[in-house]
């Protein structure tokens, strides 16, 4: 009798990392939302609400990541990613993943580099005005130093993996997606945003849900500005 080699898993076509803290209420909403045959990469910051259990059990691949930040958390999930197009989104039910297929559909086609979601509030409470006009100064001020005009610095967004790894993204903290922005558009990438709807989010925010935090994430957002123009070189290093 012949014996085959049992087949090699392919490589799911798309990845989308969801950074998690604490978000066991949201996570069967999020996951059930993943487009068929995606990969939801669950990166489990420190949760102590089962979160790990409950999405591993949903079928989720889950990475754990002991660096508390929101950077550490997606940078975490970038590096456990295969596929050739990741998707970023938050994991408190704010926002829906299965609005990711367009993104990359332009990502893939050719379209755009990186797209990303301009959140459009959907009911009280989906977006604190302090958030709100944190976010609105820190699109000015990257319109200065980029010269995007962008509205929004939103967590949904898409890309392809090997052009992110290439960006050498540093920031572990709330400066993480700014920095990805502004490094993409050092290198030249295209970058759109299409309107997302936007909802109150399930649970308490751990960033813009106080002005502490929001502080704290305008801060961070700030020292990503500050820094000196990104030069793409022909190598570099994911970590």
């Amino acid at each position: 009798m012949t014996h085959f080699p049992p087949p090699v898993p392919r490589p799911a076509p798309v990845d989308v990392v969801l950074p998690c803290l604490d978000e066991a209420a949201a996570l069967p909403w999020v996951l059930a939302r993943i487009p068929a045959g995606w990969r939801a990469i669950v990166v489990d910051n420190g949760s102590t609400d089962g979160s790990a259990e409950i999405a591993r059990g949903l079928g989720a691949t889950v990475v754990h990541e002991p660096r508390r930040g929101f950077g550490a958390a997606c940078h975490a999930g970038l590096l456990a990613a295969d596929a050739d197009i990741v998707c970023f989104c938050d994991c408190d039910a704010s926002l829906d993943p299965a609005l990711l297929t367009p993104f990359v559909d332009a990502v893939r086609h050719g379209t755009s580099d990186l797209v990303l979601g301009r959140r459009r509030p959907q009911g009280r409470g989906a977006w604190p005005p302090h958030a709100r006009a944190g976010n609105a100064v820190l699109a000015r001020m990257l319109r200065h130093r980029t010269g995007l005009r962008l509205h929004d610095l939103g967590p949904l967004r898409a890309a392809r993996r090997t052009a992110l790894l290439g960006l050498g993204l540093t920031d572990r903290r709330s400066g993480y997606p700014l920095q990805m922005v502004v490094r993409a558009a050092d290198a030249g990438w295209r970058v759109e945003e299409r309107a997302v709807p936007y909802r109150p989010r399930t649970g308490r925010s751990k960033v813009t849900g106080t002005w502490r935090g929001t502080w704290h994430a305008v801060r961070d957002m700030r020292a990503v500005l500050q820094q000196p123009p990104f030069v793409p070189r022909t190598e570099e290093t994911a970590r």
